[in-house]
């Protein structure tokens, strides 16, 4: 009768080393919900930079992210 009153206890046990902490689990719950509201918050503010597009362009059917460049140089080196 020991070995059956000892089996669930131990079984908890094990249980309890293989679930992470409750302060883990927390701070992960509250990551997800920080990222969740900020997502929302950027979604309703939209583009925020003049002469963004979206991925439905008319033009070149891309992002527009990379089309217009400018005068910007690519080459990144000491010249």
């Amino acid at each position: 009768m020991d070995e059956s009153r000892q089996s669930p206890t131990s079984a908890g046990v094990v249980l309890r080393k293989l679930m992470p902490p409750p302060a883990l689990c927390g701070f992960l719950l509250l990551l997800a919900l920080v990222f969740a509201v900020s997502y929302a918050v950027g979604a309703a503010a939209g583009p925020v930079a003049p002469g963004m597009h979206g991925t439905s362009d008319s033009e070149g059917g891309g992002t527009g992210g990379g089309e217009d460049m400018g005068d910007m140089d690519m080459h990144g080196g000491g010249h």
